[in-house]
């Protein structure tokens, strides 16, 4: 399967003098609505000043407080509205030129010259060469490779109130497991690179991370709406060492129906190499917003079985670039599934009771999951695949199943998979290093 290529030719002079006329008009528009809004801080804030409640009689303490919170949110969005829009060379691809209209994907590609960083070509001596000069910071640990977790949210507030509480407790159980079994983790919520934005922001993160730490092997990218449900389980790492990409799917989706769904960038490991640089430089032009990604998405939508037609997105990305490019790349991809590294929430958080009663931790498949993955809740949105109050309740239904794990190594777990009332389950003793020794943290989390 190949790129399609065509003959279509645009001309750049005419797009030259329409471009600067459209961003005129849209610079008066902007900066009418900065005035406008201006205008009604300068009310807002003679309000505080004067008091509109002093024409009736005295205002209250509640009152100016909300106005101050009003006047600091329209100063933000005045902040924000005014910003001036960069510099783009390709922004005539924006303003509806006709030949563009005609455009396939390669050809736009080729004129946005899409790049994360300069081209390195010896990551692999350059890191080999550090490690060897650097002997505080190998990358084997214990005799395990050196891992470091990664996983981010948006930096801003989420639209429902109870998304920030999630994200909180999500956060808490990834440095839970973290912290078990010696994974470092970094939570990011910077956008590193303007055009990669959304479910395409990781991949310039996790490129500046591998040439920031040379000392980990293995960079773990997991969603924010993931969450471990297993904290016993290990990753069998023996099982990878001629393998740079570890994803969760299925092989014959993948292979033989080009399914998009085959494979799940939810999570997934990379090594820290020259491979998975060369990997992420190919994955990463599907992914600048506007027309590259409006067009890759058609692209997309024509090769991949069952895909929606809507903008590119990395996992179709991933998906097409290994099954078009088979022979550079499938050779060094893992495509996981014997264990839970991404198991969907909806046909899992009803079972948490059956699972205890029959099951215990550190198997990581369906008998006690080793990830539970909230595809299609947008707790943190006010939007989803699923009703609110479901994802809701699964949540925290995920949560506290996971958080029996940790509280158990303490005597104590909670009343219910729905509540977060704590209760003991163990007596305490005057020989807590005794019981101690019956537990093994990493591998022998009880439930009883």
């Amino acid at each position: 399967m190949a790129f399609n290529t065509g003959s279509a030719r645009f001309n750049l002079r005419a797009s030259r003098y329409r471009v600067p006329r459209d961003r005129n008009i849209q610079k008066t528009f902007n900066n009418c609505k900065v005035t406008f809004i201006c205008g009604f801080v300068t009310i807002l804030v003679l309000r505080g000043t004067i008091g509109l409640g002093n024409l009736y009689g005295s205002s209250s303490d509640s009152d100016d407080q909300r106005v101050m919170e009003d006047i600091d949110r329209i100063l933000r969005e005045i902040r924000i509205d005014s910003e001036p829009e960069p510099e783009d060379s390709f922004a005539f691809m924006y303003h509806g030129n006709s030949t563009t209209n005609s455009w396939n994907y390669t050809e736009a590609v080729k004129a946005r010259h899409f790049s994360m960083g300069p081209q390195i070509s010896d990551w692999d001596h350059q890191r080999q060469e550090w490690l060897s000069q650097n002997p505080d910071f190998p990358n084997q640990v214990s005799g395990k490779p050196r891992v470091l977790l990664l996983t981010g949210s948006p930096p801003n507030q989420c639209e429902n109130p109870l998304g920030d509480h999630y994200l909180l407790k999500y956060m808490k159980n990834k440095i839970d497991y973290c912290r078990l079994h010696g994974v470092e983790i970094i939570h990011n919520m910077a956008h590193v690179d303007k055009d990669l934005s959304g479910y395409w922001a990781k991949l310039p993160f996790i490129r500046r991370l591998m040439l920031s730490h040379p000392e980990v092997e293995w960079i773990w990218w997991m969603d924010s709406d993931a969450i471990f449900t297993d904290m016993a389980f290990e990753l069998p790492f023996d099982k990878y060492k001629n393998h740079n990409l570890i994803i969760h799917g299925y092989p014959d989706l993948l292979l033989d129906q080009h399914s998009w769904i085959a494979i799940n960038t939810g999570i997934f490991l990379m090594r820290n190499c020259q491979w998975s640089l060369d990997l992420l430089d190919a994955w990463a032009p599907m992914g600048p917003k506007g027309i590259i990604r409006d067009l890759a998405g058609k692209l997309l939508t024509e090769n991949l079985k069952g895909r929606p037609a809507f903008e590119a997105d990395d996992q179709s990305a991933l998906i097409y670039l290994l099954i078009s490019q088979q022979d550079k790349w499938l050779s060094k991809v893992y495509v996981e599934n014997s264990y839970y590294l991404h198991g969907f929430w909806a046909g899992l958080v009803d079972k948490y009771e059956e699972m205890m009663a029959k099951h215990h931790p550190g198997l990581g498949d369906e008998r006690w999951p080793f990830v539970t993955h909230f595809v299609g809740c947008k707790p943190c949105g006010s939007y989803g695949d699923y009703p609110v109050e479901k994802c809701l309740n699964s949540m925290e239904r995920a949560f506290n199943f996971a958080d029996n794990q940790i509280l158990r190594l303490y005597g104590f777990a909670h009343v219910g998979l729905l509540n977060p009332k704590i209760k003991r389950v163990r007596d305490q003793t005057a020989d807590p290093l005794r019981v101690k020794e019956k537990l093994d943290m990493a591998a022998k989390i009880i439930v009883e």
